[in-house]
């Protein structure tokens, strides 16, 4: 497979320093404000969840809060379970399928578990429509100790502050064609490596921790979704964005390895779910749908397993 021309910013196999690093953050303009879309919804929850302020971003004189929302009274006798959205601020349906969980559906898991729901993990890529963070820094490959992006730190914080074991990790993302046209060309600029192109799949798929695989958790997620939108099949290759195809729209990466911000609980049950907004075949509110359905999915599977 031959390389495509080289992203724009930087010098072929050198890595960024910090005159590329200035010259990609002046031509990421906001195009969307976090406190108009995200920020009211959350405060309109008010009255149902409690509201945590997690943590606090500092960009360039931009102030971001982060926001998470669970049980008003959670009974330490329950099981917790994470939802995240939002960790790459251009995956919309992330940020968007996170807030209808919570308007839709989260109470009627009130009695049954403690639910803990961080809807945009960073907003400042939320507004620029991007994946990285002001730093470049792919948020969901550094949830690590004392990592070096913010959210990622506030969010850890977070999960260790809260009390007894958690049972369930859903993380939301998508795959878009913009990974391919944009944040993979600019990826291997960053770090001074050749692009070589690959394939978007077409449909919804879920990712697996290959250190602790769950195979019939992840299976009922499909199964839920595939009610809502198609389920991406493999290329002629078996494999999704590279990976082998191990079940039915579901691949595996070690993600603690990766330092996935699905690792950050060390809950039994884990997953990172994978929309497709450019489909054909697809809407943003199928997309949300689907987002939806597969945090109810996990939560019911989770469930009938305790």
């Amino acid at each position: 497979m031959t390389s495509i021309p080289f992203y724009p910013i930087g010098t072929p196999s050198s890595p960024w320093g910090d005159a590329e690093l200035i010259q990609w953050r002046t031509g990421q303009s906001r195009q969307r404000y976090y406190r108009n879309d995200v920020v009211p919804r959350i405060e309109a929850l008010a009255g149902r969840f409690e509201t945590l302020t997690y943590g606090q971003l500092e960009y360039a004189g931009e102030h971001y809060d982060l926001f998470a929302l669970r049980n008003e009274r959670p009974d330490l006798s329950l099981p917790t379970a994470l939802v995240t959205g939002g960790v790459h601020g251009y995956e919309t349906s992330g940020v968007m399928g996170a807030l209808q969980f919570l308007e839709t559906h989260a109470a009627e898991y009130f009695d049954r578990i403690n639910l803990l729901v961080a809807p945009c993990i960073s907003p400042w890529a939320y507004e620029r429509i991007n994946r990285w963070n002001y730093n470049a820094i792919d948020p969901n490959r550094s949830f690590y100790p004392d990592s070096r992006a913010s959210e990622c730190a506030a969010l850890m914080k977070l999960v260790a502050a809260q009390p007894g074991p958690f049972l369930m990790h859903i993380d939301l993302h998508e795959t878009t064609d913009s990974d391919e046209s944009e944040f993979r060309p600019a990826l291997a600029a960053r770090d001074g490596e050749k692009f070589m192109p690959g394939t978007i799949p077409d449909g919804f798929y879920l990712v697996d921790d290959s250190d602790n695989p769950q195979s019939s958790f992840q299976q009922a997620i499909i199964a839920g979704v595939e009610k809502v939108t198609h389920i991406a099949p493999a290329d002629e290759d078996g494999k999704i964005i590279g990976s082998p195809v191990v079940a039915n729209g579901v691949i595996q990466y070690p993600q603690a390895k990766y330092a996935m911000c699905s690792s950050v609980t060390g809950a039994r049950f884990t997953t990172t779910t994978e929309v497709y907004p450019d489909s054909a075949n697809a809407t943003s509110q199928i997309c949300n749908d689907a987002q939806v359905t597969a945090v109810c999915s996990a939560l019911d599977f989770a469930l009938s397993q305790t």
